[in-house]
């Protein structure tokens, strides 16, 4: 179980920061964006795609030029050829210093590779840049969470949250943290509960964790009432 739960917030969400530096961007593109697409190592656990509510929110308008490299980019990125997508992203962030996307694409790339502290640093710069923007402090937090970070995640994704409070995928990292990382089971439970609200296609792994979390506390409600009675 802690397995499942575990390469679940670990999924690299291709889906969620694939095209989030460009105001140009089609509206097929768009939808891409809105939901979880998981890297085939985590496709086993990880949950049903679900869709923001808010569109994204653009970080400045691009040329047609700018878009196709970032277009490009992601193709590559999609493709598995992260050195080359790496380039591509360098390149566009270098040239396009009020884009937010080429950064956060570089963080999940870098998280991809183990370098976590570059993960870190591409993210929070885009941040820096759209810090209205729910998918890359959704993907900070993840990060953080790498990190051991925990509560520098747990901001992060309540971040992510009150920005857009239908954007499940934070929603469902923040019930994984409170469950796993800082024992707080009614905290999750709440938060899994509220992630299936958000989920049309439903998710049965996390309708077993919620499952689990309530047996768990009826099981510790009936040892406190049976200590009572010895006393």
């Amino acid at each position: 179980m802690q397995f499942a739960r575990f390469g679940m917030i670990t999924v690299v969400a291709t889906g969620m920061v694939v095209a989030t530096g460009c105001a140009t961007v089609t509206d097929s593109m768009k939808a891409v964006q809105q939901m979880v697409t998981p890297s085939p190592s985590a496709a086993a656990s990880a949950p049903a795609a679900v869709v923001a509510a808010k569109p994204i929110v653009p970080d400045a308008p691009v040329s047609v030029a700018v878009q196709r490299s970032y277009d490009d980019a992601l193709r590559l990125m999609r493709a598995g050829r992260n050195d080359e997508a790496e380039r591509g992203f360098r390149a566009l962030a270098q040239a396009n210093p009020d884009l937010g996307g080429p950064h956060a694409n570089l963080g999940v790339i870098y998280r991809q590779a183990g370098k976590l502290n570059e993960s870190a640093s591409e993210l929070e710069q885009a941040v820096k840049i759209n810090p209205n923007q729910p998918i890359y402090l959704n993907q900070l937090g993840v990060t953080y969470r790498h990190l051991g970070k925990f509560d520098k995640a747990r901001d992060a994704y309540e971040k992510a949250i009150a920005l857009d409070a239908n954007y499940a995928a934070p929603t469902l990292n923040l019930g994984i943290l409170h469950d796993m990382y800082l024992g707080d089971g009614a905290r999750a439970l709440e938060l899994y509960n509220r992630y299936l609200a958000l989920s049309p296609s439903g998710d049965a792994a996390v309708t077993k964790w919620v499952a689990e979390l309530k047996n768990r506390k009826a099981a510790a409600s009936t040892v406190a009432v049976g200590k009572k009675e010895k006393a």
